[in-house]
């Protein structure tokens, strides 16, 4: 048996497997990457060619090691796996919500949370304002209009009152809810195929696996 059978490349490590939703937390949340901003327009090199992150990040892959240099430099001890994932996240759509989306994925990622979709959530209706006294908690009424009726042989004037009601939640609080989520998971569904499309993570195997994309359904 040769040396080389006995002892196997401690080098060549095994990648671990996280699906696009852990993924995003591992490099937010453990890693604490950053995103990659754009920087604001420049009047004075206006017309003048750029270099975008996919730029940066094939040139990365090609050297095979991090380029030092850059108006950002991220802390050294994050992990640059997480770099490249929170730089693909930076390059969202503007169809997918862009950096306003880049950025609520990152803030869901760091705290480890998903979108409230409203689980449970049905709406009721109930009285728009309660009020407490020593008899209790009732609902408040308030006068809508008169009424003439006849009580032991005479004609009265009684108040008709009713009591405001309202839905809550309101069903386009839940919708919206819903199509926040939507939103969200169309994002991730984005990010974890240019990752997969750019093969240029070395730690870190994304998988197929994705959050549920209606889970209320």
């Amino acid at each position: 048996m040769t040396a080389h059978a006995r002892f196997p490349n401690r080098s060549a490590r095994t990648k671990r497997a996280l699906g696009i939703q852990q993924a995003l937390e591992w490099a937010f949340r453990t890693e604490r990457a950053r995103l990659e901003l754009p920087e604001p327009p420049d009047p004075e090199r206006d017309g003048s060619p750029g270099f975008g992150l996919e730029y940066v990040l094939m040139q990365r892959a090609a050297l095979g090691c991090r380029i030092d240099g850059g108006r950002y430099k991220p802390d050294s001890s994050t992990h640059e796996d997480a770099e490249v994932i929170a730089a693909c996240v930076a390059n969202l759509p503007t169809p997918l919500g862009g950096l306003r989306m880049a950025i609520r994925i990152a803030e869901l990622a760091r705290a480890g949370m998903t979108p409230d979709w409203m689980p449970g959530a049905v709406p009721r209706c109930v009285p728009v304002e309660m009020k407490r006294n020593q008899h209790g908690t009732r609902s408040v009424t308030i006068a809508v209009g008169t009424l003439r009726v006849q009580s032991r042989g005479k004609w009265r004037t009684v108040e008709l009152r009713a009591c405001p009601v309202a839905w809550s939640p309101h069903p386009e609080q839940i919708e919206a809810a819903h199509r926040h989520y939507v939103q969200w998971w169309l994002a991730l569904d984005w990010v974890r195929d240019g990752l997969l499309a750019g093969g240029m993570l070395r730690s870190i195997d994304v998988t197929d696996a994705m959050p549920k994309r209606e889970p209320w359904a």
